[in-house]
């Protein structure tokens, strides 16, 4: 039986996430030179292209197909039985459960909804995470490269990862945790932004010209998108409109707040002042902390895992500058630290285990250390996997039909060499009359060539 409100939860948490990816668009076009705005946003919109695309065909199966070969489960990656998403329209959710180190399906009859639903709550999440990575290469990347490559990294990195941790692959077994995504979403974005952010090099200028961000308004525009849009990220990966999604929602909110005010308070003490760019990155660094641990920690945790998250984040993103690699949008000082953060963090507060039969308790009241050593091996093993991999992919493109523009095009803007358009169409502004760069109103002439 398909139970009707859990189904109307999971359809409105699907589109929150969706939205996310847009969101993104915004917060990374502000955040990029005006003369790269619309391609770092198209870089998000067709990741949505991209990857709904492989998923239908055959992302889905490999990431939570369990049945693999011969009916046991494999453990690297799914079998083929949903290719094209065949046999989905009629199945209903079945959760995994581990029990003494197998994992198995056991439905709840009070939360079922249909698979199909499922499918594409886990497709938004697949979307975001390849969009994420394009905050690392902006201003100087090929579109047409990235476009290859968000199909490749889905295909080899994605999927088997999201397979290891939520689809009965490996890490499933060990009984790592990851509620919502710090490790298959933000650990595995950072390590591949790391990756591409070394394949392709510095931006001409970097160090050298200023890079700030053109427009703080759609920053902050996108980050309320992305707040919004989380709540359907972590408070719908409990799968049920139940009181474990009501911990999850309250987490994000506290957690986000308080690494938000954290950032600030570092700006505040380091700098002199505290900047809009700086509550914008402190909420993402605390949405990314909190997102492995919302549904297992109690608010006084998630209180200190966005205490670290704004501190720590905010002085990670400098690492950029010390270590010489150029990460554009600081997505390895905010998503791969930040969900290092969370998933680490999970290992100490733990408190409401996920799995059924599993009672691991607080680290620090006398819960299981073997625990906090899974917490730290899926960040290492998936970090590791999609940073070696990522690498080998850019090298591939790079080596072959090119990932990075030339120096003139990057110099004149990606916008007009790539898309032959411009965000701001100012000149038409200027010549009618409105207003002028160099001093007060000007009448517009008779004629205008457009």
């Amino acid at each position: 039986m398909i139970d009707s409100g859990t189904t109307a939860w999971m359809l409105v948490c699907t589109a929150l996430v969706l939205l996310m990816t847009p969101g993104l668009a915004f917060f990374y076009g502000g955040m990029t030179r005006a003369k790269s705005v619309l391609n770092m946003m198209m870089m998000s919109f067709v990741a949505i292209i991209v990857v709904t695309v492989a998923w239908v065909l055959y992302g889905y199966s490999l990431a939570f197909d369990t049945a693999g070969e011969g009916g046991g489960i494999n453990q690297i990656i799914g079998g083929l039985d949903y290719v094209g998403l065949s046999g989905v329209f009629n199945a209903v959710y079945e959760g995994l459960i581990v029990e003494g180190g197998n994992v198995t399906a056991e439905a709840a009859a009070a939360d079922n909804f249909p698979l199909m639903v499922f499918s594409a709550f886990q497709l938004t999440f697949a979307i975001i995470t390849v969009a994420l990575i394009s905050g690392a290469i902006a201003d100087r990347a090929k579109f047409g490269a990235w476009v290859l490559f968000s199909l490749v990294w889905a295909t080899v990195v994605y999927f088997p990862v999201a397979h290891w941790v939520w689809g009965g692959g490996w890490l499933t077994q060990l009984g790592i945790e990851d509620f919502a995504g710090g490790t298959v979403v933000h650990i595995n974005a950072g390590a591949a932004a790391l990756a591409l952010a070394l394949v392709l090099g510095k931006r001409t200028g970097w160090r050298k010209e200023p890079m700030r961000p053109h427009n703080l308004t759609l920053v902050l525009l996108g980050t309320g998108l992305l707040w919004f849009g989380w709540f359907g990220f972590n408070a719908g990966s409990e799968l049920a409109p139940d009181q474990t999604a009501g911990l999850a929602f309250m987490n994000t909110q506290v957690a986000t707040a308080v690494a938000a005010g954290a950032w600030l308070v570092v700006e505040k003490l380091r700098d002199g002042h505290a900047t809009t760019l700086g509550v914008a990155s402190g909420a993402v660094a605390g949405l990314v902390a909190i997102t492995p641990a919302c549904g297992f920690v109690d608010p006084w945790a998630a209180v200190v895992i966005g205490l670290l998250a704004g501190v720590g984040c905010a002085y990670a993103v400098g690492l950029k500058y010390k270590l010489g690699f150029d990460d554009s949008l600081d997505v390895v000082g905010v998503h791969l630290v930040g969900g290092v953060i969370g998933a680490v963090a999970l290992g100490f507060v733990a408190a409401y285990p996920f799995l059924p039969g599993q009672n691991k308790g607080i680290l620090i009241e006398g819960g299981q250390i073997s625990q906090l050593g899974l917490q730290v091996l899926g960040p290492v093993a998936v970090g590791g996997y999609s940073f070696v991999m990522s690498w080998v992919i850019g090298k591939i493109i790079d080596k072959t039909m090119g990932f990075r523009i030339p120096q003139e095009a990057e110099v004149t803007g990606v916008d007009v060499s790539t898309h032959a358009e411009t965000g701001y169409d100012l000149g038409t502004v200027y010549a009618s009359g409105v207003s002028s760069p160099n001093g007060p109103t000007t009448p517009a002439p008779k004629k205008v060539d457009a």
